[in-house]
């Protein structure tokens, strides 16, 4: 809710252009002449939301789309509304919300909406599907909108869910990069990163920029701005775009013990262990003599210590934010740029997190169609995108209005060149499964537990995916009788200890390691 109070807040600034873009979103309305006496509602759905948020959803997207067709009114309708969820009786348990079920029920029955818009690629890919949605293909063809105009890897990523064809349009986006530190690099004499590289290229030239211990140690790379080497999170998305599975299509047998997952798993421990990543301890900070507080301590790449992290768009806020204010902060300006982020030799072009948060697609059974689709041209126009171009956390899906903030200076392609890469167990079928058999997130946590046990030096590589597998394989016989219930057991330390396994296997005892 913080970020869509700052979102609020920035529409307010904003609002001060309105009145320059008034005349002219006014002409591009096509329905208000010839049939300006039809009063109508045109009812859009959002994935969640209540009436307390309601004014913010409206700034954001229907406040000008209606005053330019006055003859419309909007009527939004949440799938889930938070406010029924908050007085819900919390002393029983709940059972846990599946929110396209909650999408269909809107979008169907004698009133469904016309519109819904969707913040989640995996709800709007079981949409098209399952038909619910209408192809816009024919319209945008009809009504000569050039899709070359859109970002290709925002239309490609669209195209992807929607089984090669247009199901939806988004105005805006999120993506990451790879940032880096142009004065580190100079100083250590190491060419800088380029566009286009692969992630083997990139930890070699993290490797060459590790130097130094302590206070004074510079770190090579991080997967991202905030963290240390040892998050089981990072290596599940630098492992997406190979699409390597953690059990099967039936959720019945593991599959994570294999040389694929051993090394992208001997790739990011490395790192580690050679301290090319950061530990923890490394993101200690001391409080400033003059108690002065900086908002920035703590974040290695902000304070020159990394020489490369991924990062999405809005770093460069804080980038900038730093920058103006380093003389307050007493703090040396941060001298960067950014490079699309790396790929798996052999998924080359694949490797962004590439975020379609505001997708607008029509109900199949849409009532009001003809509306619909004038509102999905106006939130996906030029004259909306100009507007929403001000955004500083995304940015817009026509190519015309993707450009560098104003009084700076760094490379924007790098935000649009790389495909999206789906999350882990992300299709549709493990989707469904994940919603029929809830306790499958154990498996995540199961193998976050053995990386740790890598991280720490407990375990090789080989071990702990082999206890990954062993656990896991016990977890999921476990799950296909009691799906959603409480299981127990299973995470705890029911392993021997070294010196026990030592003497079993001296005297040739098969030993299997479960802790």
């Amino acid at each position: 809710m913080k970020q869509r109070r700052n979102k609020a807040h920035k529409w307010v600034m904003t609002g001060l252009t309105l009145s320059l873009l008034v005349p002219t979103l006014a002409a591009c309305s096509s329905n208000e002449g010839k049939d300006a006496d039809n009063r109508r509602t045109l009812r859009i759905g959002t994935m969640y939301g209540s009436k307390a948020d309601e004014t913010w959803f409206r700034q954001q997207f229907t406040d000008m789309f209606e005053f330019t067709h006055s003859n419309i009114d909007i009527e939004v309708v949440p799938a889930i509304d938070y406010n029924e969820m908050n007085f819900e009786d919390q002393s029983k348990e709940q059972e846990r919300v599946d929110p396209i079920k909650k999408v269909k029920e809107i979008m169907s029955g004698s009133n469904p909406v016309d519109v819904m818009i969707i913040d989640d690629t995996t709800v709007f890919s079981q949409l098209v599907n399952e038909s619910l949605l209408k192809q816009l293909d024919p319209l945008i063809k009809e009504d000569k909108i050039d899709v070359n105009e859109f970002v290709p890897t925002v239309i490609e990523g669209i195209k992807e869910q929607g089984n090669g064809f247009i199901y939806g349009l988004t105005p805006m986006f999120r993506s990451s990069a790879l940032y880096y530190n142009k004065k580190l690099f100079s100083k250590a004499g190491v060419e800088i990163p380029t566009d286009g590289m692969s992630w083997d290229q990139v930890f070699t030239l993290a490797k060459r920029m590790k130097s130094g211990s302590g206070k004074d140690a510079v770190f090579g790379f991080s997967f991202n701005q905030w963290g240390a080497g040892d998050n089981f999170w990072d290596v599940q998305n630098f492992a997406a775009p190979l699409q390597l599975r953690m059990f099967d299509e039936k959720g019945e047998t593991m599959t994570v013990n294999t040389p694929k997952w051993q090394s992208i798993w001997e790739t990011t421990t490395g790192l580690y262990k050679d301290h090319v990543t950061p530990h923890q301890e490394d993101m200690q900070y001391e409080q400033p003599a003059d108690g002065k507080y900086n908002p920035f301590q703590g974040q290695l790449f902000l304070n020159g210590r990394v020489a490369m992290t991924i990062g999405d768009y809005s770093l460069i806020n804080q980038i900038q934010q730093m920058n103006d204010n380093s003389e307050k902060l007493k703090i040396e300006k941060l001298d960067w740029d950014v490079v699309s982020t790396p790929y798996h030799v052999g998924n080359e072009g694949v490797g962004g997190n590439m975020y379609l948060s505001q997708l607008s697609a029509i109900n199949a059974t849409a009532a009001n169609a003809d509306d619909a689709w004038e509102f999905v041209k106006f939130m996906n126009g030029k004259e909306w995108a100009k507007l929403k171009s001000r955004s500083t956390y995304e940015l817009s899906a026509r190519t015309e209005f993707v450009k560098v903030k104003e009084g700076m200076s760094y490379n924007i392609d790098a935000f649009t060149k790389m495909k999206p890469s789906p999350a882990l167990n992300s299709s549709l079928k493990d989707q469904a499964l994940y919603q029929e058999k809830p306790n499958l997130n154990m498996v995540n946590e199961l193998g976050s537990r053995a990386y740790s046990e890598v991280i720490q030096g407990k375990k090789s590589v080989k071990e702990a995916l082999a206890q990954w597998e062993t656990k896991g394989n016990d977890l999921l016989q476990k799950i296909k009788t009691n799906p959603k219930g409480n299981i127990e057991g299973i995470f705890d330390d029911v392993g021997m200890s070294e010196e026990k396994r030592r003497v079993m296997e001296a005297a040739g005892e098969s030993v299997t390691i479960i802790d």
